[in-house]
């Protein structure tokens, strides 16, 4: 069986307006700011030391669906790689395709948004997204099993999130 490819973020990187931590910053309090937001109410417990995902959007666009996610690693330590085979399954239940999400770098207690374009599909034949396991979990802190053990998966789109 061949390696599935691995979908990276497909906005290009951009010089930035203004410096990560500002942008953050503001972030954060725009969002804890608006009641009942999922981050709102991270912000004001731990979330434990575990992976928590969550599908924030999807948007078709001319080059298929494009999945938004927000991803907070509750460890006490940063998780320097995280690449994580992921199953996608059409509006009947069959197994559309597996892939692998590149979820980059995710410093300890910090939210990141990571993009990916799933080309050939509309978002409305999506029924389920199923987090296979890790392909990869690299942290020099944290065990090999950081990126799925105890993982918090859920889902603010009409497509569900398994684990």
């Amino acid at each position: 069986m061949t390696r599935p490819a691995i979908l990276q973020s497909p906005i290009p990187k951009r010089r930035p307006i203004m410096t990560p931590r500002p942008i953050l910053a503001a972030l954060t309090m725009v969002l804890a700011a608006l009641p009942g937001t999922a981050l709102a109410q991270e912000a004001d417990t731990e979330i434990g030391a575990h992976l928590s995902i969550e599908l924030n959007s999807a948007a078709t666009d001319a080059g298929g669906c494009v999945l938004s996610f927000v991803a907070i690693n509750g460890h006490p330590a940063d998780i320097g790689s995280a690449v994580l085979e992921t199953v996608l399954f059409d509006a009947s239940g069959q197994v559309e395709r597996l892939t692998l999400f590149d979820f980059g770098a995710l410093p300890s207690a910090r939210p990141r948004v990571r993009q990916f374009a799933v080309a050939g599909t509309t978002c409305n034949a999506l029924s389920a997204l199923l987090i296979n396991g890790a392909e990869e979990c690299v942290s020099a802190d944290l065990g090999e099993d950081a990126c799925t053990a105890g993982i918090e998966l859920r889902s603010r789109t009409d497509i569900e999130v398994m684990g």
